[in-house]
């Protein structure tokens, strides 16, 4: 495990203390979690771009092609 200090202005610490109370959880777990997220969310995005650049219209119009002309089963309907 590695320590990190960071200096944070009052007013997003007592933020930050409010929100992790409120979560019941610790800042350290609340900010390595939020750290984890953030993380995860920009190695989604480099993921799908990478994923983007190897598809292709055609492909993905012939995927769609080979699927069933069916209605949907009533419990996978979207109702208003």
């Amino acid at each position: 495990m590695s320590a990190l200090s960071v200096r944070l202005p009052k007013s997003m610490h007592d933020q930050l203390r409010e929100l992790a109370n409120e979560e019941g959880v610790s800042i350290n777990q609340f900010v390595t979690l939020a750290i984890a997220e953030k993380m995860a969310s920009l190695k989604t995005i480099e993921y799908l771009e990478q994923r983007a650049a190897r598809g292709s219209r055609e492909k993905l119009l012939a995927a769609l092609a080979q699927a069933p002309d069916v209605e949907p089963a009533e419990e996978d309907k979207l109702h208003d």
